[in-house]
């Protein structure tokens, strides 16, 4: 079986590459540019094609040949919904027989851009005849890596909304499994899943575990949406807008989900957890 894979040299998608190889899937790696293909490889795809998402033409290209596609949209960039959209119209011109989409939880949130902006995409899926799979994880637990060094060397876990927003969170390599018994059984045909692990946390409950992990304390804090975003470097644009109205989101309304019944009954296991992550984490730091 070969897979078409966009997000194959992401943070987040990447994960799904060794849960497809250890499979026997040939992994082909849509990279926007010969820049990206050694990362590519690297990470264990045996073939790259060049295309960019927002030029449709390159998609076709890209998908001929292949039995199957892993589709991730690049969250809050500007057309989002049309590049998982023209994915879609690529993949059914060339022939391919499935289709598994990295989607988000909610997507009916209609005020967050990047869940409503999945939901264009779900509809495509729908109606292209294809044998479709989408997975609905909700926060990963990966997020939580970009801030790590400094969380550790500050003592503090610091957001742009509040500390007692419940929200719930999943394990990327838990999506990862998901998606790969997506593409090569036939278990997962046809079905929307959202997918989390067990439970609902605030950050005050993050930071007590992440100092259980790490043998320090760590505590929750809030910091102003617009330190926040100028600290992570994140510039003026749809990026940023996209963040503002999500955290807003999240101040009012907290990430509600955390039930795990369909994640445990696709795995077949207990969904990972996020004191054991947090710990994995920690562990790393030794």
């Amino acid at each position: 079986m070969k897979v078409l894979m966009v997000g194959a040299t992401g943070t987040y998608a990447s994960l799904v590459v060794p849960e497809l190889t250890r499979r026997g899937v040939t992994v082909r790696a849509l990279v926007q540019d010969e820049s990206k293909i050694a990362d590519a490889l690297q990470r264990g795809a045996r073939e790259t094609a060049i295309g960019d998402l927002q030029k449709p033409e390159t998609l076709l290209t890209a998908a001929n040949g292949v039995d199957g596609v892993f589709h991730i949209n690049p969250a809050f960039a500007p057309h989002e919904a049309d590049m998982g959209v023209a994915m879609v119209e690529a993949a059914k011109s060339a022939g391919v027989r499935k289709f598994v989409f990295s989607s988000a939880i909610h997507p009916s949130i209609s005020k967050m851009s990047n869940h409503a902006s999945k939901r264009p995409v779900e509809e495509a899926m729908y109606e292209s005849g294809m044998d479709f799979t989408v997975l609905q994880p909700t926060m990963f637990m990966q997020t939580l890596d970009g801030g790590w060094s400094q969380i550790v060397k500050s003592g503090r876990l610091s957001l742009p909304y509040s500390t007692k927003a419940m929200v719930c969170y999943v394990d990327y390599r838990d999506v990862a499994e998901a998606a790969a018994l997506a593409l090569t059984t036939d278990r997962l045909a046809y079905g929307t899943f959202e997918l989390c692990a067990s439970g609902m946390v605030n950050r005050v409950e993050v930071a007590a575990m992440m100092s259980k992990a790490l043998g320090r304390t760590i505590v929750a804090a809030e910091t102003p949406f617009e330190e926040w975003a100028q600290q992570s470097k994140v510039p003026e644009g749809p990026v940023y807008e996209g963040l503002k109205r999500m955290y807003e989101d999240y101040d009012h309304y907290g990430f509600p989900g955390g039930n795990a019944l369909v994640l445990r009954a696709i795995l077949e296991r207990e969904p990972r957890a996020l004191p054991d992550y947090l710990q994995e984490r920690a562990s790393g730091e030794s």
